[in-house]
């Protein structure tokens, strides 16, 4: 099993020996991300590389994986990565596999970024939680909750959206942040350090829903640097 080590201080995190384990541990205590640590063999750069340039997501399922011109290597990644989805689904998960040239984003000079980039945390209507893993590229990130504030929270930011909105800060104006989903996303403070996922690490993160026991994790996309190497993801 590869090694992961959550950033000292970092009590939120629990590590598990297998996936029944994964499934089966509950959010408590605090605890709003369960990481499976595992060491992937196999080439999945050479999968990438297969797939060409591109600019944006591009979805993969069995059909274009199975038809690709893998060395064995590449063959042994592509097995993982079919193991993996077919794990998922059977557990009764719709897990997505993409590989990500790049991200859409938002406008630069938007009061609240609300794409991949931004620290923010997932939600549903009813007990969930979010699946994730990096085989290739840079990681996804997290944020300690304790070093992070809801952007609509910070005074001058919430200013900016109400006079956007054109409202007072009633009722109206909380439906507004929450369908523009400006209240999902986060900004670091000045001493947070973001962690890093890793790579070929399975993730059950805890999401923002009705009766949760704890918040939920604060995660983004990593930020887009040029030249950097297109990623490899699966998420449920």
């Amino acid at each position: 099993m590869a090694a992961y080590i959550p950033p000292p201080g970092y009590t939120r995190i629990r590590t598990v020996s297998s996936f029944a384990e994964l499934v089966a541990a509950p959010f408590a205590e605090g605890v709003n991300a369960l990481c499976w640590p595992r060491s992937l063999p196999g080439d999945f750069g050479g999968i990438v590389a297969q797939l060409g340039d591109g600019e944006g997501v591009v979805p993969l399922d069995e059909t274009r994986l199975n038809a690709l011109a893998l060395n064995g290597a590449g063959r042994t990644a592509r097995d993982f990565l079919l193991a993996d989805l077919s794990l998922l689904r059977a557990h009764g998960l719709a897990p997505e596999l993409n590989c990500i040239h790049r991200y859409a984003r938002d406008d630069e000079d938007a009061t609240v970024p609300t794409d991949v980039h931004s620290f923010h945390v997932d939600s549903a209507p009813i007990e969930a939680a979010t699946w994730l893993c990096t085989y290739h590229g840079p990681a996804s990130e997290g944020c300690r909750n304790e070093d992070a504030l809801r952007r609509i929270d910070i005074p001058a930011t919430r200013a900016a959206l109400l006079r956007e909105h054109g409202g007072a800060d009633d009722a109206g104006f909380r439906e507004f942040l929450r369908e523009q989903h400006y209240d999902l996303h986060y900004a670091p403070l000045p001493h947070a350090r973001p962690f890093s996922f890793g790579l070929g690490h399975l993730w059950r993160i805890a999401v923002d829903w009705p009766g949760s026991a704890v918040p939920p994790c604060i995660h983004r996309a990593p930020p887009a640097v040029p030249g950097q190497p297109s990623r490899l993801l699966l998420i449920s």
